[in-house]
């Protein structure tokens, strides 16, 4: 098929990972799947794909934001769309600089400690997530958008069709 794309992606549960790979195979697309970074990270040297789409909690609380630094920040895959599904709220905002409103956000009295801020413009589509790091550094992370758990097909379709 001429439109096939190879999409990387990574999860600690074997369920969603069957959802959402029969979902894109259904679509023509080739799938490899990974249940943690450094799987994922290996295998999206050796098999180049064109979208990872990485869960946001898995061995750690971490990892997914790990990766998707290193999928984002690598010139291996420099160019790479990355998606992050997850169940935590995604904020969306009307500036059209994310991480602006991520840090303005964080400034309220009652957000300062907030561990995780996911943040994506509803018009731009620009997104990323602002997290606090172990170390308790706030980080600005850029991603390619999120897909709410649990996935629905329609959506996941849409996002992957979006960013390709």
């Amino acid at each position: 098929m001429e439109n096939t794309k190879r999409i990387l992606i990574v999860d600690d549960d074997i369920d969603v990972l069957t959802v959402i790979k029969t979902i894109l195979e259904n679509e023509g697309h080739q799938i490899i799947t990974a249940k943690d970074k450094n799987e994922a990270i290996e295998k999206a040297k050796a098999e180049k794909p064109n979208l990872a789409i990485c869960d946001v909690m898995m061995t750690t609380h971490y990892e997914g934001f790990e990766l998707a630094e290193v999928l984002t920040n690598d010139e291996e895959f420099k160019g790479m769309p990355v998606l992050m599904q997850t169940s935590i709220e995604v904020f969306s905002s009307r500036n059209d600089d994310a991480m602006t409103f991520a840090r303005q956000y964080r400034e309220k009295v009652n957000s300062k400690d907030m561990e995780v801020l996911l943040v994506e413009n509803a018009k731009t589509l620009k997104a990323g997530v602002d997290y606090r790091t172990e170390d308790g550094k706030i980080k600005w992370l850029p991603v390619d958008g999120f897909i709410r758990k649990p996935v629905k097909a329609k959506t996941l379709i849409e996002a992957v069709n979006r960013v390709l």
